[in-house]
């Protein structure tokens, strides 16, 4: 296993990303004990949210217990999450999705995740995303490249694949009512058709996958910044390319096209 070296990029509160990736992981540590212990419970309390997607305890008790370690670790700081909104103000977000694939979650499927990101400005700098059920981590500070393994002293890094046609690429996606929703579902299926394999494994791992170089592109066409931000600079320092269905670079548009950069403007012609 390659050892994690983070570089010192500086930022104005005179600390390194470094710092902040640590922090994230040792809160993640702790997060995934307790969405652990709530997973496949049998007194887990699931409630339906007004845009019809569903809550459980484990992901008000895993933000609630983010955003009080944050409070406390990062005083100037403000952050964005899922189920509780907004606090605080300044240049720099924590924005967090406690569990990602809530419905999976709920469900009993172990494809969910803990998302910590911060952004700097309109930059999003740092990225880990947590997957206790799956046994994976995976993570990335700007200018430091993308990482997965147990912890920073024992991973390994990652890269995007090198397939350079859609007739050789492996193209992942979570479902097919957004699309038709965005009245993009035949552009949606003209891609299936051009790509050499399609899978819905959806959410985080996605992303994940193409992160890796297990798949190519990834694509969903409806989502909040909670769900992508952590995403982005893991995609990106593995050398992909994230952005919007309009091609605007990061988790800013409401949606999210990534692929190891070779394919994007491939797909977004049919997505865009």
């Amino acid at each position: 296993m390659a050892t994690f070296q983070q570089t010192s990029s500086q930022h104005g509160h005179g600390r390194t990303y470094e710092d902040d990736l640590r922090l994230a992981h040792v809160i993640a540590d702790q997060v995934d004990s307790m969405t652990m212990s709530r997973f496949k419970a049998v007194d887990l309390h699931v409630e339906t949210k007004p845009d019809d997607s569903p809550v459980s305890d484990a992901d008000r008790g895993a933000e609630e217990f983010i955003r009080a370690q944050l409070a406390r670790a990062r005083t100037r700081d403000a952050i964005v999450g899922e189920e509780f909104g907004e606090a605080g103000s300044g240049a720099r977000r924590w924005i967090i999705d406690p569990i990602d694939g809530t419905k999976n979650f709920v469900r009993g499927v172990p494809v969910w995740a803990t998302l910590i990101a911060l952004a700097d400005g309109d930059e999003v700098v740092m990225g880990l995303v947590s997957a206790p059920a799956l046994g994976r981590r995976w993570w990335a500070a700007k200018g430091s490249g993308a990482w997965t393994g147990k912890s920073i002293a024992a991973a390994s890094r990652m890269h995007v694949s090198g397939v350079q046609s859609l007739s050789d690429a492996s193209f992942v996606y979570s479902s097919l009512a957004g699309w038709e929703e965005r009245d993009k579902l035949n552009g949606f299926l003209d891609l299936t058709r051009e790509c050499w394999r399609t899978r819905g494994f959806g959410d985080f791992w996605s992303y994940m996958l193409v992160a890796e170089g297990a798949a190519d592109v990834a694509a969903e066409p409806e989502l909040e910044l909670y769900d992508m931000a952590a995403l982005v600079p893991i995609v990106t320092e593995a050398g992909g390319r994230f952005t919007s269905l309009d091609g605007v670079d990061g988790p800013w548009g409401g949606n999210a096209l990534a692929t190891n950069g070779h394919l994007h403007d491939k797909a977004l012609v049919y997505l865009g």
